[in-house]
């Protein structure tokens, strides 16, 4: 071990013990082990400069073992970022900028949100893809350039997400990518063996990576040397897999009692003792600071100073390009946008998944930057962008990415992309794999990430395919996630809504859901009207009208049964509401005034779960059963999705109110 960094590990494992000690919860286990490489990394190879933490050509550290934060906050406060002892001591408390688990936008240095294992290492993934793709957009080594390292422990590696990113990231051969396997043979509940038997060596090379050794965790030149072989790679990944002993130095050191629970009092100052520390709680003398920022801190100033004067120049030379870089970077997505985008005649007629494509290839066209793909099912979902290769290997400026059928890595290596910044992704599947997705889904609702989620096959109207394939309860599933957007759109304009609003979004991700059957152009739909989430699309004149809310394909079957109830001197007033969650969070007074009658006079109509309608409605017609396998119409009508039989319905809810 050199000696310089003995005490900055030292002073890591302290802090991770001391921290997890007064919060009396915690995982110092991890971050004790793996001490010697955060200090080997951050002093030696991470180019990062703390005093901007948002630099654009930084390198990507991802913790997605996120239950060792302590590991990464102690190494950030060493390294100079703005985490204080104070914040340290805050561990786990009410307000405080260290969290249990890491949360990106709230610490400084903190590149991912992580906790939930495996996602961290496809985010890590779709940082990686991302530096790659801005790399080969601008054609400018320069200015984009830059390693993605994620630490992962045997909980990563043992869910299904993980297998799914590092294949998609072999089959890329995202060479920048350097993953540390902290290799410590124990899980929560006890020994690793347990539960885990699988060679992961051999796992990685079969699948196509790069793979180094190190067989002391201690040893940082060893830890040092596999890093800078890792570097030298130019075709694949690399994994280097560091044996540690988790909790070294505490009683119950290489065990899973200190894995999850604090060390305590005694046996902290026992495990510190093994280090060589013997400081008060919290307490780092001045020579750790020095030791660990002269050598981050001034390397990290150097490339920061030389990158600002590399940019300066490329902004002389290609002002324009350079201007739509930081356009993108600053997320002013709509300032590249043609006005209008596209549009669509009185006649058109389409299933929104189609209309989505049209203003798919219009974005590909107006923002460079622009791209997406789907889990296998581009032809499908309408997601392939004109005029651009597929993303690969020997393509890497290819927008069209194939992320293969793996929906769960697929959603969290777009939130990773997003995390890079500078590129606008998209993802495509049908809406009823969105329960594969729904974690990654979560956690970009977490992050407060701009993530676009795309969903086709939105109904029993898919036909054939049957239970399996239509989705009955995944849109109520979506609805509940906090900091999501949904949008149902009825027709092409709303599609057109829907997409320019998950545009505009900062900091919440935005889902589209979208028919396979052909809609018509409705009269009145209105794009600018999207993000209000609901808007009286059709109001009848006949007196005491009660109110229809629909959504998607059932908009256009609520203007028939208008119609055909006003035939019957029956007057219903149709709203088409995109959105219901943004629809409440408009005023009281503002759902009101559009919906026109209080809920005990509006009955919703959509052809999924009813779940969730009753805040707007008191009469909620949709299927509460799972679907059924027969073609579209017919799978419709079974359910009662069709005019007369949905107008016979409407119209004894309507005389049951008025009898009672």
């Amino acid at each position: 071990m050199k000696n310089d960094l003995k005490p900055v590990i030292a002073a890591i494992r302290a802090l991770s013990i001391d921290a997890t000690n007064r919060a009396k919860s915690g995982h110092p286990g991890m971050p004790i082990g793996s001490a010697p490489l955060m200090a080997t990394l951050f002093a030696e190879h991470m180019v990062t400069y703390p005093k901007q933490p948002q630099w654009i050509n930084r390198d990507r550290f991802v913790l997605s073992a996120g239950h060792a934060s302590m590991l990464l906050y102690a190494t950030l406060h060493l390294a100079g970022y703005h985490v204080s002892i104070d914040d340290l001591k805050a561990f786990r408390q009410l307000g405080s900028i260290t969290p249990g688990h890491p949360e990106v936008h709230m610490t400084p240095g903190v590149d991912a949100t992580t906790g939930p294992l495996g996602q961290g290492i496809a985010q890590a993934v779709g940082m990686a893809l991302a530096e790659r793709t801005t790399r080969s957009l601008y054609g400018n080594d320069d200015l984009f350039g830059h390693y993605t390292y994620v630490l992962s422990g045997d909980g990563c590696l043992q869910e299904g997400i993980a297998q799914e990113a590092i294949s998609f990231a072999a089959h890329q051969r995202l060479h920048k990518l350097i993953l540390f396997y902290d290799a410590n043979d124990v899980t929560l509940d006890g020994p690793l063996h347990q539960s885990f038997s699988e060679d992961v060596r051999k796992r990685f090379l079969a699948t196509g990576w790069n793979v180094l050794t190190v067989d002391d965790g201690e040893d940082t030149e060893a830890i040092s040397k596999a890093i800078k072989k890792a570097k030298r790679q130019t075709e694949k990944p690399t994994m280097i897999m560091i044996k540690t002993t988790i909790g070294r130095g505490s009683v119950h050191q290489g065990t899973y009692k200190v894995h999850g629970n604090p060390l305590g009092d005694q046996d902290g100052q026992t495990a510190k003792a093994s280090y060589g520390w013997h400081h008060p709680p919290f307490e780092i003398p001045q020579n750790v600071y020095d030791i660990f920022q002269n050598t981050v801190m001034k390397r990290g100033k150097k490339a920061y100073r030389k990158w600002e004067k590399s940019f300066a120049s490329w902004q002389a030379s290609q002002p324009k390009i350079a201007h739509a870089f930081t356009q993108s970077i600053q997320q002013q997505w709509r300032s590249f946008l043609p006005q209008p985008l596209v549009t669509f005649p009185e006649t058109y007629a389409d299933a929104t998944r189609n209309s989505s494509l049209t203003v798919i290839q219009a974005l590909a066209k107006a923002i460079p930057t622009f791209l997406g793909g789907s889990a296998d099912v581009a032809k499908s979902v309408m997601t392939t962008l004109p005029d651009t290769p597929d993303m690969s290997y020997t393509h890497p400026e290819g927008r069209n990415i194939h992320f293969g059928i793996r929906e769960f890595a697929m959603a969290a290596i777009q939130n990773g992309i997003v995390l890079h910044g500078g590129l606008r992704p998209f993802t495509g599947t049908f809406l009823a794999f969105a329960d594969y997705m729904k974690p990654a889904i979560r956690l970009a609702a977490l992050s407060h990430l701009p993530s676009i989620f795309v969903f086709s096959h939105d109904s029993v109207a898919l036909g054939e395919d049957g239970p399996t394939h239509q989705p009955i309860d995944q849109l109520v599933m979506l609805r509940s996630i906090p900091n999501l957007r949904v949008y149902r759109p009825a027709d092409a304009n709303e599609t057109l809504g829907a997409w320019l609003a998950a545009l505009q979004e900062t900091s919440r991700p935005s889902v589209l859901v979208l028919s396979r059957q052909k809609l018509p152009l409705l009269a009145n739909s209105a794009v600018d009207k999207v993000t209000s989430g609901g808007y009286m699309l059709s109001e009848s004149p006949l007196p005491n009208a009660w109110t229809i809310v629909a959504t998607g394909s059932e908009v256009a079957l609520a203007v028939e049964v208008q119609t055909q109830l006003a035939s019957q001197n029956v007057g219903v007033h149709v709203v088409s509401m995109p959105s219901l969650e943004a629809f409440l969070q408009l005023p009281q007074a503002t759902q009101q005034h559009i919906l026109k009658n209080t809920r005990e006079n509006v009955i919703s109509l959509e052809a999924l779960a009813t779940f969730g309608w009753a805040s707007v409605a008191t009469h909620c017609i949709g299927i509460d059963t799972f679907g059924v396998s027969a073609p579209g119409s017919v799978a419709l009508a079974h359910f009662g999705f069709e005019k007369v039989a949905l107008s016979e319905r409407i119209l004894s809810i309507i005389r049951a109110r008025e009898s009672a």
